[in-house]
């Protein structure tokens, strides 16, 4: 069993650590909808779905701020073997408002910003400095 979020997150960090200007990976939905949540909040660039005969693929724009990249740590947190959950309550804030948690929940993925001002709870899938 692949966990295909983390396949994702290492072929992220892979493409900025080499330089870059875009990635792609397999499609899905939900791998999609983390991607526009990044994109909304400037991590990543463009994201566009690349359709072959047989299989789809996510191609993602990488972004720099000159030589840097804007991303510079992006971690998982919820995996197949241990899945980590956060209360509509809230939590921890993360590194002083430096970051942003990514978290599924009922109402699709969210920051952790957006989930606390619509009062939800949901797994928490990546942290995002």
């Amino acid at each position: 069993m692949t966990d295909s979020i983390s396949q994702m997150v290492s072929i992220i960090k892979n493409g900025y650590l080499s330089r870059k200007s875009r990635v792609s990976f397999p499609y899905s939905k939900f791998k999609e909808q983390i991607l526009k949540v990044l994109t909304a909040e400037g991590f990543v660039g463009k994201v566009s779905v690349k359709e072959d005969q047989k299989k789809k693929n996510l191609l993602v724009d990488l972004k720099y701020e000159g030589r840097r990249p804007v991303l510079n740590e992006i971690k998982v947190v919820s995996k197949p073997g241990l899945r980590v959950y956060r209360s509509a309550k809230g939590g921890r804030a993360l590194m002083s408002g430096l970051g942003k948690r990514i978290i599924s929940t009922p109402a699709g993925v969210l920051t952790d910003t957006q989930a606390v001002k619509k009062k939800l709870g949901g797994e928490v899938i990546l942290e995002v400095y």
